[in-house]
């Protein structure tokens, strides 16, 4: 592609450069940089690319996109192009070299707190059994055509994005649903994509390690309604229970709104919470739709009429949408039962917040009527240091017994971590215990549990590893939950 073609959309490029020019490849990573490639200094929140200019020259890069006026003793051969602001430059190179991938396909987007993976699961599931050839991107993995990986992050960095998409469209998928995170959105990952619809579920507290305020919080969240450079989203499905989504209202084309209360353009008026799933009817424009779904819990009752409603708002039949609820069986993760023959319940499940935490022990004490609930948790290191005491003091206000241990403490002082929970754990008098180790912190818990119990292993969900201060381990809380019934002589029947 020549770099007239790649810099479409993109301006202050200086007269003096070559543009029709070939250009290989675009590259945000020196690494990743090879002979005639574009490369784009961006700075990230631990380093910054324009540190890495001099390797990305060394590999064969012939453009540079940056922030930065051009560094002396740069070689005449390489072009410098100074740009306002290199993320968004990142993401429309990136769309024009991979053909404008959006455009071609129908995108559903989910942002909020809590419930994205869900949700966006759920929709896939809807597309699915509507017959449609489809991309996933989101927290658990990213998956195309051309098959499905781990996720590096919950949004891809637009470069990545913008290649996942066009291996979408090139299978002939016309279809793709993303969890649109507010790193995402704050970083310009998504700019340059028009939306279908976009999907807020809820809003709490969460990264304020990188937003700082809630305020700043939610005005990454509010941007994905008022338009990423694609213009604002065709359909907008937004929660009204929560008082942020009633800001949302309305900044859509076309806007959809969900929950149990106000009146709601997609609701339900009874439904039942059982362990076998839920049932309920759903009252929504497009008529009734039956809803019969073996996730649990009042928080997916939220989930499903979200996903119902990106449904109607992709013009989907009401039986595509109730065939494909039915379909999912479960999510990674998420309220994941662990069973080897135990008389009570073991539940994995990727809570890591003070609301999450909430919903998830309400799911546990709305379907376990006399047993006690005894939740494991713990608080993630290097992130938001201020929730871990709104943490605690979920945890505790709402459980039986608290075993307090790890989550990922990465580099930092896993005791401090733990000691800024036991603050709320005490404000509320909680029953707790304190064992940093996390496999014999499952073990405490599985050990105290009592027939007609249920034991939450909190804050890891889909997770297959552990991320200390010098390494990263195998650990599963789902393998170690098994692997601990079984010492203990349980064993499930074949």
């Amino acid at each position: 592609m020549t770099l007239r073609n790649l810099l479409v959309g993109i301006d202050a490029v200086p007269p003096s450069v070559n543009l029709g020019a070939e250009i290989s490849s675009v590259a945000c990573d020196s690494r990743k940089a090879t002979p005639g490639s574009l490369f784009v200094a961006i700075r990230g929140e631990k380093t910054d690319g324009n540190r890495y200019v001099t390797d990305a020259v060394a590999r064969g890069a012939r453009v540079v996109l940056s922030e930065q006026i051009a560094p002396a003793g740069l070689p005449p051969a390489v072009a410098w192009i100074e740009v306002r602001d290199a993320r968004k430059a990142l993401a429309t190179a990136a769309a024009n070299f991979y053909g404008r991938p959006a455009e071609t396909l129908k995108l559903a987007g989910v942002t909020g707190t809590n419930g994205k993976t869900t949700t966006v699961f759920l929709v896939d599931a809807i597309l699915r059994a509507a017959g449609l050839a489809s991309g996933m991107f989101g927290t658990i993995r990213y998956r195309t055509p051309k098959g499905a990986q781990a996720a590096a992050n919950t949004t891809p960095e637009s470069l990545d994005l913008q290649r996942f998409l066009a291996d979408v469209r090139d299978a002939g998928g016309t279809h793709a649903t993303l969890e649109v995170s507010s790193h995402a959105l704050a970083l310009d990952r998504v700019w340059g994509c028009p939306f279908g619809v976009a999907v807020f579920t809820n809003l709490t507290r969460d990264h304020l390690d990188f937003h700082k305020t809630m305020d700043a919080y939610f005005a990454a969240k509010r941007r994905f309604f008022e338009g990423t450079g694609g213009g604002a989203p065709a359909v907008g499905v937004v929660n009204t229970d929560d008082p942020h989504g009633k800001q949302l209202a309305g900044l859509a084309q076309r806007t959809l709104t969900y929950g149990l209360l106000n009146g709601a353009d997609i609701t339900t008026k009874k439904f039942a919470l059982a362990f076998s799933g839920l049932e309920f009817t759903a009252q929504t424009p497009a008529g009734k739709i039956e809803i019969r779904s073996p996730l649990v819990g009042r928080i997916n009752v939220y989930n499903i009429l979200a996903a119902a409603g990106a449904g109607i708002g992709l013009g989907l039949s009401t039986e595509a949408i109730e065939q494909g609820i039915r379909s999912l069986e479960c999510v990674p993760g998420r309220f994941a039962r662990i069973d080897e023959g135990q008389p009570f319940l073991v539940v994995v499940d990727y809570a890591h917040t003070d609301d999450a935490l909430r919903n998830l022990i309400q799911t546990a004490r709305e379907l376990v009527k006399t047993g006690r609930i005894i939740t494991l948790f713990g608080c993630g290191g290097e992130r938001d240091r201020t929730k871990r005491p709104l943490m605690g003091e979920a945890a505790g206000s709402m459980s039986d017994l608290v075993v307090l241990s790890n989550d990922n403490p990465r580099g930092e002082d896993p005791l401090r971590i733990i000691n800024d929970a036991v603050v709320g754990l005490q404000k509320v008098n909680a029953k707790y215990v304190v064992e940093p180790e996390r496999g014999r912190a499952i073990e405490i818990a599985l050990e105290e549990a009592r027939e007609g119990d249920i034991v939450l292993l909190a804050g890891k969900g889909h997770e297959t590893y552990q991320v200390l201060k010098d390494r990263t381990i195998d650990f599963d809380d789902h393998e170690v939950a098994r692997a601990a019934l079984r010492q203990r002589g349980y064993a499930k029947s074949s």
